[in-house]
């Protein structure tokens, strides 16, 4: 276990936490501590307290507590921070620099100066930096921050007519979104939910979390639920005092009513669909496996003729094929019986007379049929027989 203390070395700034090394310290003391930054002036805003020292991340100590010395080094420095500023203003307009510089900071060892600048872009101030070193005859570090460090440094009143939250108590920024707008019912309208930077006012995040609590116990709006004045749908939701106004219909006219989150029963559960098709109708994989034979094929049939065909152009019929329905009939646009599938349809042409219409069969030529008798082959087989006896 260690004895640690909190110290702030900005007004408002983050709280950092260093070894105490058995000092005796209080809140508004000032000490000198080994920062990242090198030796710095702080105020001690925490008591001491016990903690558990971390092997991975050791604590930095407080070298002393703070002397009248160094108090008044310190005060010397701020007046040297504000003739920085002057001199900074004057070579940024002499380069011509599209950048705003918001604050100045000493080391408090003099050995650097900080100056904090913002810029829509990034900005080539190395001119400027060879400048400022021939002045000040020390380091120079030019650090770019955002609109939000920059509001923090500043300090200034908010919408709501106080200090802003930032410059006054907050030491870390936390992420704000427009959802959190959303959820508590706020206008959207930029103006009104922005702070001095132009980004999203910090308070929006401190009512969200019982926002968020809160609206998962009432019901949605436009939801169907039960009250002691009866059934209705609900019409607005009131997350501060937790109550839901309720629209109730009797007869031809209808009221909104408000009622404590209490007294509202939930009534519309959620129905889960029915997945079983309905009857009369086969689900499509079902109706692709009964339209296969047993050797993975498909059947197709043509009007009412089932079978296939047998590669010389004819169909063979199963003997024990019936007349079957079209698998489309009383279908919208389903072909009628011996119409084949893949053939133009046929119109008729009301101009035409019974004597001009013939159809496709009677053109069609009648292949003859030649049948072999017995007779016939025992004439050609005398004649054979005769040109061998002749040869011989």
């Amino acid at each position: 276990m260690v004895k640690i203390v909190g110290i702030q070395f900005q007004n408002n700034g983050k709280i950092h936490y260093f070894d105490a090394c058995d000092l005796m310290l209080k809140p508004g003391d000032y000490v000198v501590a080994d920062t990242a930054k090198g030796l710095d002036l702080g105020e001690v805003v925490i008591g001491i307290r016990e903690a558990e020292e971390s092997a991975n991340a050791p604590m930095r100590k407080i070298v002393r507590i703070a002397t009248p010395q160094d108090v008044q080094h310190s005060s010397e420095n701020r007046e040297k921070e504000r003739e920085a500023y002057q001199t900074c203003q004057k070579k940024i307009a002499e380069h011509q620099l599209d950048m705003k510089l918001v604050s100045v900071e000493y080391a408090f060892d003099n050995s650097k100066i900080l100056f904090y600048f913002t810029a829509n872009g990034r900005v080539d101030f190395r001119s400027l930096v060879k400048d400022l070193a021939s002045v000040f005859k020390m380091r120079i570090e030019l650090r770019q921050i955002g609109v939000r460090d920059e509001a923090k440094m500043l300090g200034g009143l908010g919408p709501c007519g106080r200090p802003i939250c930032c410059g006054a108590f907050l030491d870390e920024f936390q992420p704000v979104s427009i959802k959190m707008a959303k959820e508590q019912n706020l206008s959207l309208n930029p103006t009104k939910i922005s702070g001095v930077c132009g980004r999203l006012m910090c308070c929006l995040k401190y009512e969200q979390d019982h926002y968020e609590q809160t609206r998962k116990k009432m019901p949605k709006t436009g939801r169907e639920v039960s009250t002691p004045a009866g059934t209705g749908i609900v019409s607005d939701l009131n997350i501060l005092k937790e109550t839901v106004s309720v629209r109730i219909t009797t007869g031809d006219s209808s009221e909104i009513k408000e009622f404590p989150l209490e007294d509202i029963i939930r009534t519309d559960a959620e129905k889960t669909p029915d997945k079983t098709p309905p009857a009369g109708k086969k689900n499509r994989g079902t109706a692709e496996n009964d339209s296969r034979n047993g050797n993975g094929e498909r059947e197709r049939a043509s009007g009412n003729e089932p079978g296939r065909d047998n590669g010389n152009g004819q169909r063979e019929t199963r003997p024990d094929a019936g007349p079957q329905a079209h698998p489309q009939e009383g279908r919208k646009g389903a072909r009628k019986d011996g119409q084949q599938q893949g053939k133009p349809v046929r119109r008729e042409n009301p101009n035409r007379t019974k004597e001009d219409d013939v159809t496709a069969e009677q053109l069609a030529p009648v292949p003859e049929q030649k049948t072999e008798t017995a007779t016939t082959r025992g004439s050609w087989a005398d004649a054979l027989q005769k040109a061998m006896d002749a040869i011989n």
